[in-house]
């Protein structure tokens, strides 16, 4: 597995992780409240697990597993896809800071950096989506 791959794999398994306690705790309240508050990070929950967790395991397997080039690096430009790693978790860093700073530039930059992320992650690996047996 790509040293890359590696990163947006773990990476995703920390958002799993932070996505799921915050979910054990919400859980927990619900059935015997407890802490109210534990309710208003309910957005961080859905950020972690559907971004953070789903969005970049998906492009870390992708990235691995998309066929490789028959000539010079196999995996092609990998800037592309380090911007797209960093984009994607400066966004979801930004969604999450919303809670204690209120401001929608914050909401408006971290939903456009995510958009961005996966705008850069499907340029850097295009080339690689090729018929079966065809040649890059």
């Amino acid at each position: 597995m790509p040293k890359l791959s590696r990163w947006l794999v773990r990476t995703s398994l920390i958002h799993l992780a932070a996505g799921s306690t915050l979910g054990a705790l919400l859980l927990a309240d619900k059935g015997i409240s407890f802490w109210p508050v534990v309710w208003l990070t309910l957005p961080w929950h859905m950020e972690f697990l559907l971004l953070g967790w789903m969005v970049q395991l998906a492009m870390g397997v992708a990235f691995w597993i998309l066929p490789r080039y028959a000539s010079g690096p196999p995996r092609g430009n990998e800037r592309w896809i380090w911007l797209a790693y960093a984009s994607l978790n400066t966004g979801i860093g930004m969604i999450v800071l919303h809670l204690w700073i209120r401001s929608a530039w914050l909401i408006i930059a971290g939903r456009f950096l995510e958009t961005a992320a996966v705008i850069l992650f499907v340029i850097g690996n295009w080339r690689r989506v090729k018929p079966f047996g065809a040649d890059v």
